[in-house]
């Protein structure tokens, strides 16, 4: 799929026009809750441009159940844009916004025609229930709309909520989370492969998370080792460097093939 437009994009998710919203969010609105630090306020202020809370899912919205248990209240998920002037601190701004708002996010950020998708497991504070706690705040890479690759093409196609599971919006952001999780992976690969629905004989989602965590961190590794090459005189040192990067290669590929 070539949406082209940010716009065809979010047609093309098919949310019902009865969860439509389409407001301005100010950003007062983050700076007034406390939970901003100065780095958060500067991201704020000089790299987003617009704020747009686009659709509110609901029971009385669309057909699909709360979720709420000890850990978790999913009884509505929202959409909002976020129209970026600069990208350079959007995992920032996307965990300022998913600490300030205290609902489950899908967070569209957007610039010019690329867009990048935010999702984020959030649990209740069992220390204070009126908090989150927000944990795996997970990104796709930017996507040209006008020009996605395969896989970012079949990540796009598949983002239709009809596919989704309407069992209730737990298993509703679940769906979408899967889908974000295995755009990640075929950074990794080069294959858009989504993992079946639990029960169906699939590795469980936290171990493929797990595994792109792991191949993050690696890829990281490497590239500060690579970095310390360049700058290394000692061919001994060299060799030892060398070493290390082959190894750390090796690794990565077995984890390549298993995401």
């Amino acid at each position: 799929m070539t949406p082209g437009t940010l716009e065809a994009f979010i047609d093309h998710l098919s949310i019902p026009r009865s969860c439509e919203l389409n407001k301005p969010v100010f950003k007062k609105h983050f700076l007034e809750n406390g939970v901003l630090d100065i780095a958060d306020k500067t991201a704020l202020k000089d790299d987003v441009d617009k704020i747009r809370w686009l659709y509110t899912l609901k029971p009385s919205t669309i057909n699909v159940a709360a979720y709420v248990d000890s850990e978790r209240d999913f009884s509505e998920i929202a959409v909002l844009q976020v129209e970026l002037t600069s990208a350079k601190r959007l995992k920032r701004i996307a965990t300022f916004m998913q600490r300030s708002i205290p609902y489950p996010l899908i967070l569209l950020f957007s610039q010019e025609n690329q867009v990048c998708l935010s999702v984020s497991d959030k649990r209740i504070n069992q220390a204070d229930k009126e908090k989150w706690v927000v944990e795996d705040i997970l990104f796709t890479d930017w996507i040209d709309l006008t020009a996605p690759t395969l896989a970012q093409a079949a990540f796009l196609e598949d983002c239709n909520i009809n596919s989704f599971s309407f069992a209730n919006f737990f298993s509703f952001y679940k769906s979408l989370t899967e889908r974000v999780i295995a755009i990640s992976c075929a950074a990794h690969s080069g294959r858009y492969e989504r993992e079946a629905a639990e029960g169906e004989g699939t590795k469980p989602r936290e171990g493929r998370l797990d595994r792109l965590r792991e191949l993050e961190k690696l890829t990281l590794q490497k590239t500060e080792i690579a970095n310390k090459l360049k700058k290394e005189k000692q061919m001994g040192r060299q060799v030892e460097l060398n070493t290390k990067i082959k190894q750390i290669n090796d690794v990565i590929e077995k984890i390549r093939e298993s995401i």
